[in-house]
């Protein structure tokens, strides 16, 4: 039992500190020596985990998708909008799935990274074509373009907060993005009734 606690620990040491690493530098410009002198672990450590930095990136993506679980509700449209908020505090305290964003948004040299665009991409469709079934979407919108349309400008306001505020005003961003998007998304009698700020209790993480 404390050899596989030992065991646990290392490889969660070895992601948290690829993580910071993939966070801060990108993929290409962090080597497993780097990884290896911010856990303080030897060569033969990492590679009883990992065989690969490629395949410590793949770790860190399930990341990304554990973090579009969504949480139904009955508005299809307001499971939409917690999600993204969701997604935005967890950005804000998790290295792992900062990391994980970082490695989707460069498309570096690893073409798995990929996946994180893929799956919120699928996630959002989902639930956008939910909503249009419930009556709660336009008539005649195209799912795929308002898809590709809100992953991308919520991709442009989390990498912009990045870089101003080191995304500690990405909550307050979010909303504004829904309140500039839901008039051409959802129908008049819905909107008033959408809430664009976190879900009630949900943990708002400090700006400091």
């Amino acid at each position: 039992m404390a050899k596989q606690e030992r065991a646990q620990r290392t490889r969660q040491a070895i992601l948290t500190a690829a993580a910071e690493l993939f966070d801060e530098r990108g993929y290409d410009s962090a080597s497993t020596t780097d990884i290896l002198a911010r856990a303080g672990l030897t060569r033969g450590a990492l590679y009883h985990h990992f065989p690969s930095k490629e395949a410590i990136a793949l770790a860190l993506l399930d990341t990304h998708i554990d973090a579009l679980q969504v949480e139904e509700q009955p508005v299809k449209l307001q499971s939409l909008i917690d999600l993204t908020f969701r997604f935005a505090q967890q950005l804000q305290s998790d290295p792992a799935l900062r990391a994980s964003v970082r490695l989707s948004v460069e498309q570096s040299s690893f073409a798995a990274f990929q996946t994180g665009y893929e799956q919120s991409i699928e996630v959002i469709r989902s639930l956008l074509r939910q909503a249009m079934d419930q009556g709660e979407m336009l008539p005649g919108l195209d799912i795929d373009e308002a898809t590709l349309f809100i992953v991308g400008a919520y991709t442009g306001v989390q990498t912009m907060d990045q870089a101003y505020s080191g995304r500690a005003e990405l909550i307050d961003r979010i909303g504004s993005l829904w309140r500039f998007v839901l008039p051409g998304l959802a129908t008049p009698g819905l909107i008033s009734r959408l809430r664009t700020t976190p879900p009630a209790g949900a943990p708002r993480p400090s700006s400091t």
